[in-house]
């Protein structure tokens, strides 16, 4: 497929609006190539998150007043598809659920009015669910709510007991991820605090290539259009400096959020002093973050690997880097 090169840029002042025009823009000159499978004759639209940023957004924490983001293409296995919209922070708000791990060790406490300040500064129209993870279950706190400051009271502090550990951190997930199913169409993410170590196979089962779990739960994420983001925090269990059991669970929330177009943030294997400088990071992804919608040609059922990528080299794109179609 060929398409008439097209650039643009967006002002920080009002990024989404000027984001939208511009993306529907370059949408129309992506719309000359036949919206059939040439094969089966079919079609159907795709929705991902994309959070859109530069490198020295990112590396100072500071949006800037204008981005080129140039062309944007986006790929299936390779084949370039059509893109037909790009939704605002407006036009898509975010459910997120925050979910904390509850055998947390007890310096996670020192943290929890960053959290509720997070939670409270997200823009207005969000949805926040607030659940603690434990005990092979996830103890819902506060249900999707638009109003942040009530979710932003929910959270409490961790029990720091061992009694209360997760078999899998991961089977909370799941069930987060299921309960966004009820909510309507716009972006969706979680925020996970924990140690992400899967201790559900034994040791050598925490690994992240080894964890049962972790594969389901990127599957879903993928499958769901659900963004993963996380913090790693020790637990009683990762908090003697278990060395090999605290890679094992970075590893493992690295590649949850790399796989869903998230992102992991660590402090060494130490509890974080301030989670401070990871919010305004995030905060950073989360507003950049729009719903990209393309048509896919692609009709088969299975795994689809996606590349979003803008032609100008200073631009990053963050995105899950694949799909399942059912």
């Amino acid at each position: 497929m060929s398409t008439e090169r097209k650039s643009f840029a967006f002002n920080d002042l009002r990024p989404c609006v000027a984001v939208m025009f511009a993306f529907a823009f370059i949408a129309s000159g992506f719309l000359t190539v036949q919206a059939q499978d040439p094969q089966n004759g079919q079609a159907r639209t795709v929705s991902i998150p994309i959070s859109i940023y530069t490198q020295q957004e990112l590396r100072t924490g500071q949006q800037q007043e204008l981005v080129e983001v140039d062309q944007l293409l986006v790929r299936e296995n390779g084949m370039d598809q059509t893109i037909l919209s790009i939704r605002s922070i407006d036009e898509a708000p975010l459910a997120l659920a925050v979910l904390i791990q509850d055998d947390l060790a007890t310096e996670f406490n020192l943290q929890l009015k960053d959290v509720a300040s997070f939670i409270r500064g997200l823009p207005k129209g969000s949805r926040v669910m607030v659940g603690y993870l434990r005990a092979g279950t996830i103890q819902v706190r506060q249900r999707f709510t638009t109003d942040l400051d009530r979710a932003a009271r929910s959270l409490r502090i961790v029990s720091s007991s061992s009694s209360v550990s997760p078999r899998s951190p991961y089977d909370g997930v799941l069930d987060a991820l299921n309960r966004f199913d009820s909510l309507p169409a716009g972006r969706r993410a979680i925020l996970m605090v924990s140690d992400g170590v899967d201790v559900s196979q034994g040791f050598f089962g925490a690994t992240p290539s080894q964890s049962v779990d972790l594969d389901r739960a990127i599957f879903n994420a993928q499958r769901k259009s659900v963004t993963v983001f996380s913090i790693y925090s020790p637990t009683v269990l990762t908090d003697d400096r278990n060395t090999q059991l605290a890679l094992f669970g970075q590893g493992s929330l690295e590649r949850l959020a790399k796989e869903t177009g998230g992102r992991a943030f660590f402090q060494g294997q130490i509890a974080p002093l301030s989670y401070d400088p990871f919010f305004r990071e995030l905060k950073l992804l989360l507003d950049r973050q729009f719903l990209l919608t393309y048509l896919s040609t692609n009709t088969k059922k299975g795994f689809y690997r996606l590349d979003v990528i803008s032609t100008n080299p200073d631009v990053r794109i963050v995105h899950p880097k694949g799909y399942v179609y059912r």
